[in-house]
């Protein structure tokens, strides 16, 4: 499904919380998208999602197309899960969603399958920021109908950038594209072609090879 965001803005009650920003997000492509901390990373991804409508510009397709096809992936205060659950607890609530089993026994086999059975009753703060990254992506991308993953912000958790690019990249098939939120420093260390936020970015936005 592609996705094109022509010079979204948010106003909150205090500012601007997005600038006007345009993206174009094509199936099957991976695009990282860049700003400065406090620059509106999660609401572009709400308004990516269809979980916020602009204050100015607009985004097709439709809202609700895009509450059924785009998954806004650990967003801070928004889907990010509950920091006191544990990660069995988070991996059942996420199964559940998807219409898979979700009982205990079914979410310590889906672990075991992805060797993270270790981290079964730690508390979702203290998994390791690699397996926490690539099982939020993983059970997104097993969302029914999930043609797009935004990713927001993993930089906040992930001290190594390159991890988390590589584990969107794994999620970007011929029908699914993903859309990774970082800051400017991550992008700075990663040195691969980026769309800012605030920017007009549908001319000289790339695809990742």
């Amino acid at each position: 499904m592609q996705i094109h965001a022509r010079r979204v803005g948010v106003t909150g009650p205090h500012g601007p919380l997005l600038k006007p920003t345009s993206l174009l997000v094509e199936p099957g492509e991976l695009v990282l998208v860049a700003g400065d901390p406090g620059t509106g990373h999660t609401a572009l991804g709400l308004v990516l999602s269809g979980r916020m409508r602009p204050s100015t510009g607009e985004v097709s397709p439709s809202a609700a197309e895009l509450r059924r096809h785009v998954v806004l992936v650990d967003s801070p205060d928004v889907s990010e899960p509950e920091a006191s659950l544990t990660l069995a607890g988070v991996v059942g609530e996420e199964l559940a969603v998807n219409g898979a089993r979700s009982g205990r026994k079914a979410v310590a086999d889906w672990l075991v399958e992805r060797g993270a059975d270790e981290h079964l009753d730690h508390r979702f703060d203290q998994v390791p920021a690699a397996t926490r990254c690539a099982l939020m992506l993983e059970l997104a991308a097993g969302r029914p109908g999930a043609t797009t993953l935004v990713l927001d912000s993993p930089d906040r958790y992930h001290g190594d950038p390159r991890g988390w690019l590589e584990l969107a990249r794994g999620h970007v098939t011929p029908e699914r594209s993903v859309v990774a939120l970082c800051t400017t420093t991550s992008a700075a260390v990663l040195d691969v072609p980026v769309a800012r936020i605030g920017a007009d970015n549908v001319v000289e936005n790339e695809e990742f090879e």
